[in-house]
């Protein structure tokens, strides 16, 4: 399986730059993971409604500029399904089976997705209610999908 994660933005805390290579390795041994970064709009602070929908769609036409006919798409939105890790497992495992063997999932800027990103989407994922840093969730993110690959192979994994 090909997973793309596609995110806004530009990663700079070592920190967090250090858990997600340590994932993307163990990764490795079960899907080709790749981390897609695109450009985020530099927009002063204090925005009004029209200038944020200008940024998010900036960075939109960005994100749907990676993403192929072909590939399955998972955004990360707090509006989306919440779903347990177990959840998540079973549906990359039924990815698999009926053979989209190109997932992307999308993680937005500071402002969020664009409509157009999210139309595109073939499904919403909410990791939380709560808000996220979109850097922090990247790392959230690759754990969640190592996690899902060790739940579908048996393997044992703290919880």
């Amino acid at each position: 399986m090909n997973i793309s994660i596609i995110t806004v933005g530009k990663l700079k805390e070592k920190y967090l730059r250090l858990g997600i290579d340590e994932y993307l390795k163990r990764l490795s041994a079960y899907a080709k993971v790749e981390v897609i970064e695109v450009a985020d709009e530099k927009a002063p602070e204090e925005l009004s409604e029209l200038e944020m929908l200008q940024v998010k769609q900036k960075e939109g036409e960005r994100i749907l500029a990676k993403i192929s006919q072909d590939t399955y798409v998972i955004a990360l939105a707090i509006q989306g399904k919440l779903a347990s890790s177990e959840e998540l497992a079973d549906s990359l495992d039924k990815l698999a089976t009926y053979g989209k063997s190109k997932i992307a999932f999308v993680i937005g800027g500071s402002l969020g997705l664009s409509d157009e990103v999210l139309k595109r989407s073939n499904e919403q994922l909410s990791f939380s209610r709560m808000t996220f840093p979109h850097q922090l969730m990247r790392l959230i993110l690759v754990e969640q999908i190592y996690r899902a690959y060790r739940i579908n192979r048996g393997e044992p994994y703290h919880k």
